[in-house]
């Protein structure tokens, strides 16, 4: 594990562009490199008409975060780039437009193809290029994303066969009157399957732009994202907290890191084995032969001390209950987390807490 050390106090420098200048000037990681482009994840744009805004902002604005120093916003690390018919002008849904920058370049260029569907009654506005484009893509292998409607334009281009969408619970009877024979599930942020990814739009745009972030940039980048978003996780702990807990994890087997990912994710209801091995693309034997070269381990072990090392963390940093603790860390019961907590650390949660003088909430 790397972490990348207590921020330096610079004067009177306030401790947000405290934290923004650490995470900037964390030494890059072995494992990143460039994607398709000379940027690390590069991402293309298809609006349909009456998109929501949010959602284009949202993905671009935490692109933008994650690409340069500071706040300067210049697209060195990502890049990002609105796709369509030449000089088009696409309206929004609250009215604003917005032109299209490139007309229809390679796909195997970008690193994802992001769909941001409209209003469902101007689902067909388009021209017919754009349906022949997405279907281009797919055939170069290209992962295409389906942001709020754009679930429905996958469908409709006939690319969501064999995959699983997510939609906004407003939409579900939509989808599944449109497209009975097509499973979906609601309720989620986004789901990624294989190289469909659907994403139910609103904030849960910068769930899924941290993810992408993360897996392509490093955790350093997407926590950047997520500090100058302001956007907390559902559990209550930052995703900038989170990261402190668990540290910064140098793998250079995407896999593998895709992998630790989900983890992360999943630490209230952790995920079993099998199923990370097919959300990363891969089976159960393949996933511990790479986690046993890429972390000396296997997933389940490694899954386990994830969990116990941020219940450490939040024994130590909150005044949470020891109960609550055991929950959000994905332990059945408060019993089972104490005994599993002092196998592995040699005292129990409020033993711990007791010797270093840490306050807490009474059981």
């Amino acid at each position: 594990m790397r972490n990348t050390g207590p921020a330096v106090s610079g004067g009177n420098q306030p401790a947000g562009r405290e934290l923004v200048d650490r995470l900037d000037h964390a030494a890059a990681l072995p494992e990143q490199r460039t994607g398709r482009s000379n940027a690390e994840l590069n991402v293309a744009f298809l609006l349909w008409p009456r998109f929501p805004l949010l959602s284009l902002a949202g993905l671009c604005d935490a692109l933008r975060h994650a690409a340069d120093l500071g706040d300067q916003s210049r697209p060195l690390r990502c890049s990002w780039k609105i796709i369509g018919e030449q000089d088009e002008v696409v309206e929004a849904s609250c009215g604003v437009t917005v032109t299209v920058q490139a007309a229809f370049p390679a796909p195997q260029q970008f690193d994802y193809i992001v769909a941001i569907g409209g209003l469902l009654p101007h689902l067909d506005q388009v021209s017919p290029r754009y349906w022949d484009y997405l279907r281009q893509a797919e055939q170069a292998g290209i992962p295409l994303i389906g942001m709020c409607t754009g679930s429905f334009v996958l469908a409709r281009a006939g690319l969501m066969e064999g995959h699983v969408a997510c939609v906004h619970s407003f939409h579900l009877e939509d989808y599944q009157c449109m497209f009975p024979a097509l499973r979906v599930v609601t309720h989620s942020d986004y789901l990624i399957d294989g190289k469909r990814i659907t994403c139910a739009g609103g904030v849960s745009v910068i769930e899924l732009a941290t993810r992408l972030i993360s897996l392509h940039c490093g955790p350093d980048r997407a926590s950047k994202v997520i500090h100058q978003m302001t956007v907390s996780r559902q559990s209550g702990a930052s995703f900038v907290e989170r990261r402190s807990a668990l540290g910064y994890l140098s793998v250079e087997d995407v896999t593998v890191r895709h992998a630790i990912i989900l983890m992360e994710e999943n630490l209230e209801a952790p995920l079993n084995i099998a199923v990370i091995a097919k959300m990363s693309g891969t089976s159960v034997r393949q996933l511990e032969r790479a986690f046993m070269v890429a972390t000396k381990t296997s997933p389940n072990e490694f899954y386990r001390q994830m969990r116990l090392r941020y219940a450490r963390w939040m024994l130590l940093n909150t005044a949470r209950r020891v109960t609550d603790i055991a929950y959000e860390c994905g332990f059945a019961d408060s019993a089972h987390f104490i005994r599993v907590f002092k196998e592995n650390y040699g005292a129990t949660p409020g033993k711990l807490r007791a010797s270093l003088g840490v306050p807490t909430l009474e059981e």
